[in-house]
């Protein structure tokens, strides 16, 4: 017998009536943007150890991508997303739409700092960590969840939605999930749908790069050295790089030692048409 379909919510009001009887046991947000692979499924699975209740929320949220990026062609798979979803045993399914997030009038937006600001994603996407600020803000907000869920492979979101939380005073724990991978490493990403069969096949060469140079700075060597070689392997393997850097695991500041404080590799790259991102604790 099919599970029963997890409900869904498309208007705060509804979204906050069907929350209110459940704030005693416990409420965990898994925010998405949908396209679900195992690893939302892996922070499904991890909210439910931590909260008698799960919601998922599901929203492109526009106001994160640039007028050049795939907001337009980004996956939505909703039906698919559901019965996923369903299967799961969620709880609540929130998917409000864009007049619903962004309703006529609309004027308020975040612009974070700190980990926001660290040369990263930023110096690429100059727009994208203030469209997730605010959109973050909001759900918590429309929410109230005891634990929010987010995973690793975003490592610089993860650090500035924390940080996020703890400027505004959000009464919420932050929680940063491992990164799943497929068998020979690739983080999984929705965006993963976009490889051809041929720059699928080069994929792994960003994780495994990135376990080398981690191998390569544990045995003491110089961190500059082993990410221009990082950077030189990528860029063979036909990618187009747009930085392999080592900062710090909690502020993102750059490093130049194992001196420095916890170290994690960040890299994003491009192979035709698709850009992947990946990290590793040091």
């Amino acid at each position: 017998m099919p599970p029963s379909k997890s409900p869904v919510a498309r208007t705060v009001p509804a979204l906050r009536r069907a929350l209110a009887p459940w704030r005693r046991g416990g409420i965990a947000l898994v925010p998405t943007m949908g396209a679900l692979h195992a690893g939302h499924i892996a922070l499904v699975r991890a909210a439910k150890k931590r909260a008698r209740h799960v919601v998922v929320s599901i929203f492109v949220n526009p106001t994160q991508f640039a007028a050049n990026e795939d907001f337009g062609s980004y996956p939505r798979t909703f039906t698919g997303d559901l019965k996923a979803l369903s299967a799961e045993k969620v709880d609540l399914v929130w998917a409000p739409s864009a007049a619903v997030m962004y309703p006529e009038g609309f004027a308020t937006r975040i612009e974070p700092a700190g980990p926001a600001k660290a040369g990263l994603e930023d110096a690429f996407r100059p727009h994208f960590f203030g469209g997730v600020a605010t959109v973050v803000a909001k759900l918590l907000l429309q929410c109230q969840p005891d634990v929010a869920m987010f995973g690793e492979k975003d490592y610089q979101q993860l650090q500035v939605v924390t940080q996020l939380a703890r400027d505004l005073d959000q009464p919420v724990k932050i929680v940063g999930c491992p990164t799943v991978r497929e068998k020979d490493g690739l983080a999984l990403s929705s965006r993963n749908v976009y490889l051809t069969t041929a720059e699928r096949a080069v994929a792994p060469v960003l994780h495994r790069t990135l376990k080398d140079c981690a191998a390569a700075i544990r045995k003491g060597g110089a961190i500059a050295e082993c990410l221009a070689a990082g950077r030189e392997t990528i860029a063979m393997a036909g990618f187009a790089v747009d930085y392999l850097e080592a900062r710090h695991a909690r502020t993102l500041a750059p490093v130049a030692s194992r001196d420095d404080g916890p170290i994690r590799l960040l890299v994003a790259a491009r192979i035709g048409t698709t850009r992947l991102i990946d990290n590793l604790g040091v």
